[in-house]
């Protein structure tokens, strides 16, 4: 930082930053999409956020201490906040879904899968990012990047199956007050009719 080195020590310390804006990310993430009612849009939003934010990290982060801090926390926010929303909101939506026909025992194996899956990439992601980086920290931020991008457009059918209904819902509720009000005139041209 400011073209100095940092102990081991100092760099670990700055790093739990990154945990403190995921803390405050999977707040905010919940909170959005309890708010618009679509949890795989507001994940897929947050990845697709991260990107640039990746970007300006790798750009930028090491100007300055502060800016180090700042871009640390929005990335560890955009990462971390739809981590904390796919291992719990989604995992209990997909476990508690209509198609299982109330069996309690799928909600245990969806969170075991979206776990596994994540111990997967706990255990792949330090043995690429040793072998990158020893090639340069380009090249692991780029595979940071990918990451991110895998992880929107795995979400991307979701994301469409939510849109879907949302509009599908949208339309529903204007027909029906279409005909409420179609229903209220004729009831009103009957009763000047009648006078």
């Amino acid at each position: 930082i400011e073209g100095h080195y940092m102990s081991v020590k100092s760099a670990g310390n700055l790093s739990t930053l990154f945990d403190v804006g995921g803390i405050i990310g999977g707040v905010l993430a919940g909170y959005i999409s309890d708010k618009l009612r679509a949890r795989a849009t507001t994940a897929a939003s947050f990845m697709y956020i991260a990107i640039p934010s990746m970007l300006l990290y790798r750009r930028y982060g090491s100007m300055s201490k502060v800016t180090n801090i700042v871009l640390m926390m929005i990335t560890g926010l955009l990462v971390n906040g739809p981590y904390a929303l796919i291992t719990t909101a989604v995992s209990a939506d997909l476990g508690t879904h209509s198609s299982l026909k109330g069996d309690s025992r799928a909600l245990a194996t969806v969170t075991a899968i979206i776990d596994g899956t994540g111990s997967i990439g706990a255990a792949i992601g330090p043995l690429l990012t040793g072998i990158l980086s020893s090639m340069s920290w380009d090249a692991v931020f780029s595979m940071l990047i990918v990451g991110a991008s895998a992880a929107g457009l795995l979400l991307t059918h979701l994301v469409i199956f939510e849109i879907k209904e949302k509009f599908s819902k949208q339309s529903s509720n204007e027909q029906n007050n279409l005909a409420g009000m179609a229903a209220l005139g004729y009831a009103m041209m009957n009763q000047l009719c009648d006078l």
